[in-house]
């Protein structure tokens, strides 16, 4: 269904202030956070239906599955894993000062034209739509799902379970001046600065990337930062090839085309192990795009649906063990198979009681 403009609403969300102020960078007086509570009592899986971008078809255009998010949340409740929609976290929408808490005025600024906008989304005709409708149907679900990454974090966090999962997020590719690779907001930078301020002594943060692009936009913004550790598991030969990013991974996996179950998750588990001995990381943000799927045609790995749950199960098994808190961003994937493969992961974690709480 094409979304419609009402007659009387001209005016696009996310303006920000003068043109002065665009020169002036980030703004560094943290924003009041979201005031969703975190509780024992849900489970910490964050989703809500404005996740799905939705537009006229145009998101065909894209190999993204934009209803994954959603999909995955089907299969989850007709599993019985999640009951009611009261049983999980719903983000608000992140704000403009939350926004500007990382992003740079003038990046946010230049989210106001399509061609920008279409640049980042990969999906050339939107250069032609009014930039209110590219607001409305790709930038805020974008932005619903960045607020979800910062909840889920705060929920894995706070609330003893240890443990959250964002059915979306992990935009990787963007940093705090640009974005790229479908992803306009840099989630995973601003989860990192919200740990840092929270106040909860989280100091030393592991980024486990296993998605199969290089994370060049967290990287790009995380490069001084001495309180990160960043493991990036990537194909080498695709998108971004962003060498000076590449500066700021302290254990860079790389991944020939086409590499199989066997070679990937050795080379995972002896890394992972590495990471975390020497880091002794006391948080963990997990990134798991499943591009590093057999057949997705971007990410050109040749991993099978049960490579991805050994996988998943590796990673939440390591943090569990170690009574390391971890975040969960879904991030690339580009076969429409991803949302079941993601969904039974989700579904033998639980199984192999590595979801605390979760029956």
């Amino acid at each position: 269904m094409c979304l419609r403009l009402d007659h009387g609403g001209t005016e696009c969300p996310m303006d920000s202030s003068s043109d002065e102020e665009q020169e002036n960078g980030p703004a560094h007086v943290p924003a009041a956070r979201s005031v969703v509570a975190v509780s024992r009592e849900r489970i910490p899986i964050v989703y809500r239906p404005e996740y799905g971008v939705q537009f006229c078809g145009l998101q065909k255009l894209h190999p993204f599955d934009a209803a994954k998010g959603g999909n995955i949340y089907r299969l989850l409740k007709a599993n019985g894993l999640v009951r009611s929609d009261e049983d999980i976290y719903a983000p608000d929408e992140i704000t403009l000062d939350e926004l500007l808490d990382v992003h740079t005025k003038r990046y946010i600024e230049s989210l106001k034209w399509s061609l920008n906008v279409a640049k980042i989304a990969e999906i050339p005709p939107l250069i032609f739509v009014p930039n209110c409708f590219v607001q409305r149907s790709y930038l805020r679900p974008m932005r619903y799902q960045t607020a979800g990454s910062l909840l889920a974090a705060r929920a894995a966090l706070e609330s003893g379970l240890g443990w959250a999962i964002n059915l979306g997020g992990g935009f990787h590719h963007c940093s705090a001046d640009r974005g790229g690779g479908f992803c306009p907001y840099a989630d995973i930078t601003l989860t990192v600065r919200m740990l840092q301020a929270s106040g909860k002594g989280v100091e030393r943060i592991l980024i486990v990337d296993l998605d199969a692009h290089q994370g060049n936009g967290y990287e790009r913004d995380l490069m001084d930062d001495g309180g990160v550790f960043i493991m990036d598991m990537y194909n080498y030969h695709i998108y971004p090839r962003d060498h000076s990013a590449k500066l700021a991974i302290r254990r860079a996996v790389e991944l020939k085309p086409h590499t199989d179950d066997e070679e990937y998750l050795r080379k995972l588990r002896k890394c992972l192990h590495q990471s975390l001995e020497e880091f002794q990381p006391n948080f963990i943000i997990y990134n798991a795009g499943t591009d590093v799927l057999k057949g997705d045609p971007l990410g050109l790995l040749d991993i099978t649906p049960e490579g991805v749950i050994e996988r998943d199960e590796i990673v939440f098994r390591s943090a569990l063990e170690r009574s390391i808190p971890l975040v969960m961003l879904l991030s690339g994937g580009y076969l429409r198979s991803s949302a079941r493969v993601i969904a039974d992961s989700i579904i033998n974690l639980r199984d192999k009681a590595l979801l605390p709480t979760v029956e």
